[in-house]
């Protein structure tokens, strides 16, 4: 009846397709429980705190670096350059011409000139052995005595030497060997600047600071002032000025003991060294006068 109903010409209705099957949708893995939102908030707030020192004290060295001015490196001053090579080219200079000292041998003759004490002559002989002798006019006793310093291949010598106040004839006393140092009690100083001082100013170990300087009045020659840079007691020398001439001819020399000045032309060198007088058994002269002795009054 329902196909008699259908308009004429009007296709049949198609048949219905069957619909695939759908396949079961897999399981949802269980989701982890979330806290409370309290938890969280005190959990994140813990965390914080933990990482708070660690996040803010680089911020804190930040911002104290920042905070000083960077330094820039020292650059020397032209003049202080000029100063430095200076001193460093007179302290060559010097140990040039002390070393010229050492091998120059000669007689010659010093003025001695000092506060309060009238002017004495001074004789240093250098001879071509490599001894040598120093005589020194009121050298002992407190002046009232003249002696000899003499260094030859038998040994250190003290020697005295006939004078108004002492006319008796030289004789000498041994000090010690050749190399020995004059001890303290007898020792003049005068007789250093033409021997060991010369070991010294030529030593570039040596703690000392050389200077151009000008010459002492009346001296001749290149002169340097020296000063020590040790603070031992004991100085490797007497500081002060030292003057040579170019051949290495010591010129003049002023320390505290006073000041020694060239006079006249040297002389040459004898071949050897001779003591004034007989070596003797005796006690070497001191450098001051002795004290007297009071002897124990008798009853």
């Amino acid at each position: 009846m329902h196909a008699l109903l259908r308009p004429a010409g009007s296709a049949p209705a198609p048949a219905t397709l069957a619909q695939p099957a759908v396949p079961p949708r897999p399981a949802t893995p269980a989701q982890p429980a979330v806290p409370p939102l309290s938890t969280a908030r005190t959990t994140t707030a813990t965390a914080v705190r933990r990482l708070a020192p660690a996040l803010v004290l680089p911020l804190v060295l930040v911002a104290c670096g920042s905070d000083q001015p960077e330094t820039a490196p020292a650059t020397p001053t032209p003049g202080t350059a000029e100063v430095s090579a200076g001193t460093n080219a007179a302290r060559d200079e010097l140990a040039g011409l002390a070393a010229a000292a050492q091998d120059r041998h000669l007689v010659a003759a010093y003025v001695l000139r000092a506060p309060e004490v009238p002017d004495r002559t001074v004789v240093v002989t250098s001879a071509n052995d490599g001894s040598w002798r120093v005589d020194v006019p009121g050298g002992a006793l407190g002046g009232t005595t003249d002696v000899s310093f003499a260094a030859t291949a038998d040994g250190l010598f003290q020697c005295t030497l006939p004078s108004a106040t002492r006319p008796e004839p030289p004789a000498c006393v041994r000090l010690g060997d050749r190399d020995d140092a004059v001890p303290r009690r007898l020792d003049p100083r005068v007789q250093h600047p033409f021997t060991d001082w010369l070991d010294v100013l030529t030593d570039r170990r040596s703690p000392l600071a050389v200077s151009p300087a000008q010459p002492p009045p009346g001296a001749a020659g290149t002169c340097y002032s020296v000063e020590t840079t040790s603070a031992s007691i004991t100085a490797p020398l007497d500081p002060g000025i030292y003057c040579y001439d170019a051949d290495g001819t010591p010129t003049a020399v002023r320390t505290a003991l006073g000041t020694l000045l060239l006079t006249g032309t040297p002389a040459p060198a004898p071949a050897s060294v001779q003591l004034p007088g007989p070596v003797v058994e005796a006690e070497p002269l001191p450098l001051a006068t002795p004290e007297p002795t009071v002897s124990p009054e008798t009853s």
